[in-house]
């Protein structure tokens, strides 16, 4: 008896945008550096903005907080818009528009001369990036064949750990030179370069049947988030979650984002479409990168303060310090679909849990003299376990989408991983504030009352009273560098306890190792496994599809993609 084999899937990629489809990548890989490249610069200028003028602009620890939120409460609000605009106009359009918008932002962060102005300048980079980070995804889906999602997706996450290791370093270094207005005017050179790449490089590709825009469901969830953040920041702030400012924003915020669900699933063109959600692989990996991103990026924020403030490194050796955490997902983000083929999605992501939670156990063991030999350790453990969770889950969401779809799929990814980190900083943020409030507040009576507010702000603003000869305040030191410690490992407990949510929703939602969910990343199943993923598969493609009414409908709907890239060959 003879067996035949299956005969292999036709390219949906025209062949000439196939062949230069690594040049394509590189050149998205820039337009994302760029991007994850400002917030990490941020991280370790934030020490020097904070200082007086002139060698910084006075800012406030809630000031720097906002001053990362305002970016992701703008990005965050306007990313499910972009994903639609890129899959109606074209990706590469909505792409040079955002890297322009970004660049224009980053030139006006470089010359403000207020926390105010650096807040409504970072809008502005917020604005601008909303539309690149979904449409680079997107064209990724759209120029490589289904087979090499999975390594061209483990490259674009591994360009966020080479972000990661470059933006401390580079940060550190112009800082040790330069104002600290460089760290965002370095933006602008790459940029130019990306620009001109996309331009040469990059094809165009739409949605051959978009919807319309719907402009009340980006307004009520911009309200929620800007609520919800609010309020809990102001929280920390005053170490009281029950006062009215803070509580009263909590609740509105919360509220307007459930009406901004319901809306959503009754809306005739809606900007989420919430029915993706009852795809549980969908569900759960948005639902891991949110949570991993959240307990980073809190860790992230303190983590620089702990360096420079506590240990007293440059902002240079901070950045060097911090190396090992990018060394990492630039090592194990391309090689993580290897794990995936040996162990399944679930087990992969689950790891990546364990490792992330066990590296903020780690951060509970520093303390003021501790040998930094073990935060390098503690790094590159944290950065291995976020190689492990980003591809896999990137690749499960883009996946369960149509092709058609990819921006709207590439701005949820997006949504979801920085409203994680969004909400990361403002929970951890207020946790660490709240919590440096409770152990410095003894240690402020010999100051006058006026100056005790400022000084149990944070770390920071100890320091800068303590640094004051006239008020003879250096006995608070030892103190306010105790009490930091302390608030951190309370931090870093919270940061593993959101690690521990993520691996039990990866253990109990995400798909095994014989599971096939789009045919990206899970090993062929076999026998009855197979049978039964045809079905699960069918079921999720059932729903995903938009239009297609048969097998030919959704064969048409594909060409038609397909050629407008052949277009703009």
């Amino acid at each position: 008896m003879t067996t035949t084999a299956p005969a292999a899937a036709p390219p949906r990629v025209p062949e000439a945008i196939h062949k230069r489809r690594w040049a394509i990548l590189t050149v998205l890989v820039f337009s994302l550096l760029v991007v994850v490249l400002d917030n990490s610069i941020l991280n370790v200028a934030m020490k020097t903005i904070a200082s007086p003028k002139p060698t910084g602009i006075g800012a406030t620890q809630s000031q720097l907080e906002w001053a990362i939120n305002s970016y992701t409460l703008v990005f965050v609000g306007l990313l499910f818009t972009a994903g639609l605009l890129g899959d109606r106009l074209g990706r590469k359009k909505v792409l040079l528009f955002g890297m322009v918008v970004f660049g224009a932002g980053s030139l006006l962060c470089s010359m403000a001369s207020s926390p105010a102005e650096l807040i409504a300048f970072r809008a502005v980079m917020g604005f601008g990036g909303a539309f690149v980070l979904p449409a680079t995804l997107a064209i990724i889906m759209n120029v490589f064949e289904r087979e090499e999602h999975p390594k061209a997706i483990g490259i674009w996450s591994g360009a966020v750990g080479l972000a990661i290791a470059i933006g401390p370093i580079a940060g550190g270094l112009l800082l040790a030179h330069f104002w600290w207005g460089s760290v965002f005017l370095v933006n602008v050179p790459i940029v130019v370069a990306a620009l001109i790449g996309m331009v040469w490089l990059v094809p165009d590709s739409r949605d051959p049947k978009p919807g319309k825009l719907d402009p009340l469901g980006v307004l009520l969830s911009m309200v929620g988030l800007v609520a919800l953040i609010y309020g809990i920041i102001k929280g920390g702030q005053d170490a009281d979650f029950g006062a009215t400012e803070s509580w009263v924003p909590i609740v509105g915020g919360v509220l307007v984002l459930v009406a901004f669900v319901l809306y959503q699933k009754r809306a005739a063109h809606p900007v989420l479409t919430i029915s993706w959600f009852r795809n549980r692989h969908f569900s759960a990996s948005v639902v891991a990168i949110g949570l991993a991103f959240f307990a980073l990026m809190g860790v992230t924020f303190f983590g620089v303060f702990y360096i420079q403030s506590v240990r007293g490194y440059s902002p240079l050796q901070a950045g060097l310090l911090l190396l090992p955490l990018a060394i990492a997902q630039l090592i194990f983000s391309p090689r993580a679909r290897f794990v995936v083929d040996r162990f399944g999605v679930r087990v992969t992501i689950a790891l990546g849990m364990v490792l992330i939670a066990g590296s903020f156990i780690g951060f509970m063991t520093l303390g003021r003299t501790t040998g930094i030999w073990v935060l390098e350790v503690v790094a590159f453990v944290q950065g291995a376990g976020m190689a492990l969770v980003m591809p896999p889950a990137s690749v499960t969401i883009m996946s369960s989408l149509p092709r058609e779809k990819a921006g709207s799929g590439s701005a949820v990814n997006n949504t979801f991983r920085q409203v994680g980190g969004s909400l990361g900083v403002a929970v951890l943020g207020a946790l660490l504030s709240t919590s440096y409030r409770s152990g410095i507040s003894g240690h402020l009576d010999t100051l006058p009352p006026a100056l005790r507010g400022p000084a149990g702000e944070s770390i920071e603003g100890t320091l800068g009273i303590a640094a004051q000869p006239q008020l003879h305040a250096s006995g608070l030191v030892g103190p306010a560098k105790d009490a930091f410690v302390h608030a951190m490992h309370v931090t870093a407990l919270g940061a593993a306890g959101a690690a521990v949510l993520g691996l039990i929703v990866a253990l109990a939602f995400l798909p095994g190792k014989a599971a096939s969910y789009g045919g990206a990343m899970a090993p062929r199943a076999t026998g009855q496994d197979e049978q039964a993923d045809a079905k699960t598969d069918a079921k999720t493609d059932a729903q995903s599809a938009t239009s297609a009414q048969s097998a030919e409908a959704a064969a048409k709907s594909q060409v038609a993609v397909d050629a407008t890239g052949a277009q703009a060959e």
